[in-house]
């Protein structure tokens, strides 16, 4: 077992450039048991997978240790079964399509610990893969229970974590783990991910544009008050905006925004470093709106905030106008760093989704910038406009992306062997 102390939430995380972390290029696991933990939290409908992209992330890794001889067991999570071993959350099907992709066969335990599945790791010949059962069919995995830890442990010589998703949850598979296997390493998808948030932002290549949209700003305030420190402009849509034009005292209608004082004080205060900053702090200059919220509905755009533009008492704004667009489109073009972390609107919607699509083009289209997508909805939206392919890095963490670039300590980062 290894002598560290557990992880304890809440720390601010190391500088990751300065303490490296062992990566998966660095481990010699060939006839070994490598432990590794992937995020295929995949979404499926009636047992089928509709979206294969998590488990196609984790390909690179997988292929490096089987052709370096090694025996991989991998486990991951699904859903939320609650501590409880339910049918309808089974890894069978992934189990099946990742055996597609690698084009050889993947086993399939039917549990992730036990002395069942520890036979069935030990029969593994070199090269093989294991599927195991979902682990959050165990209440331990989400309990970070060290017995339940434990157990997994038995299953690996080398332990290799590479599921950013989960990155920032202490779970048992993610954090526990690691106390009971000596060598604990970082997979390819992990390392991609923090060069892009950690280490291309440490000095990034000027103007550095940082896009935020979403709903609240309360959500992002960490990340803006970090970032302010490096950044030469901010770009701000979805109903962040709406907050802000409240907090400035503009009538927004019925549109969604924090509404209470101490969210008006925040908006306030931000507004008010980001002047004495001297940083360009650019709120949507106009606003997009509709009286009914349904997908191609009417919708017209006040006139810009600056000059006495207003949502109507009953409509809502759902979308940044026509002349922020026009602004954003030349800040982004302009930028040498980019990154992109919320919608400009509800770009779900059919109608409303004119200036979400309208930044992710214009990063697309500036092709000297570095452009760098933070997980969540932006991957969502990005792909579903087809720019996902032209971005630098696509996060494939939500929650982990927002708190790593809030500069919190990830513990199924810090748990990983520093080099």
């Amino acid at each position: 077992m290894r002598n560290r102390a557990p992880f304890r939430s809440g720390e601010l995380f190391y500088n990751i450039t300065v303490m490296a972390k062992l990566s998966i290029r660095d481990i010699s696991p060939a006839g070994k048991r490598v432990l590794m933990r992937v995020d295929f939290n995949v979404p499926l409908e009636d047992g089928n997978i509709t979206d294969d992209t998590r488990i196609r992330a984790a390909i690179p890794s997988i292929e490096h240790l089987t052709k370096a001889g090694a025996r991989v067991i991998l486990m991951s999570h699904l859903g939320r079964p609650k501590g409880e071993k339910n049918p309808e959350f089974t890894l069978e099907p992934v189990a099946k399509r990742l055996g597609e992709l690698l084009g050889s066969t993947v086993h399939f335990a039917s549990d992730c610990v036990g002395p069942e599945v520890e036979e069935t790791v030990n029969n593994l010949s070199d090269g093989e893969v294991l599927l195991l059962e979902n682990v959050r069919f165990y209440k331990g995995e989400t309990d970070n229970d060290a017995e339940f830890a434990a157990q997994l442990g038995k299953l690996g010589d080398i332990y290799v974590n590479d599921a950013f998703g989960t990155a920032h949850r202490a779970h048992a598979s993610t954090e526990g783990v690691t106390h009971y296997i000596n060598q604990c390493a970082m997979g390819f998808l992990i390392e991609k991910e923090l060069k892009f948030l950690v280490e291309e932002l440490e000095s990034p290549k000027g103007p550095f544009v940082v896009i935020m949209g979403g709903a609240k700003v309360s959500d992002k305030i960490k990340i803006l008050e970090r970032l302010m420190e490096k950044a030469d402009a901010f770009i701000i849509g979805g109903a962040m905006a709406n907050t802000f034009r409240l907090a400035q005292g503009y009538d927004i209608g019925k549109s969604f925004a924090e509404r209470t004082d101490e969210a008006m004080e925040l908006a306030r205060g931000i507004l008010k470093t980001a002047e004495d900053k001297n940083i360009g702090f650019h709120v949507a200059a106009d606003t997009r709106y509709a009286r009914e919220f349904a997908a191609n509905a009417p919708t017209e755009v006040t006139a810009p905030w600056a000059e006495g533009g207003s949502v109507p008492a009953d409509a809502e704004g759902i979308d940044i106008g026509d002349k922020a667009i026009e602004e954003f489109n030349d800040i982004i073009s302009k930028a040498g760093t980019v990154i992109w972390n919320g919608p400009m609107g509800v770009f779900e919607k059919a109608g409303f989704d004119i200036g979400t699509r309208a930044v992710g083009k214009a990063m697309a289209d500036n092709a000297d910038a570095l452009t760098i997508v933070g997980g969540g909805d932006s991957v969502t939206a990005a792909n579903q406009f087809g720019f996902g392919d032209k971005m630098d890095h696509m996060s494939t963490g939500g929650g982990a992306s927002l708190e790593l670039l809030e500069g919190k300590e990830l513990p199924g980062i810090a748990a990983i062997n520093n080099v």
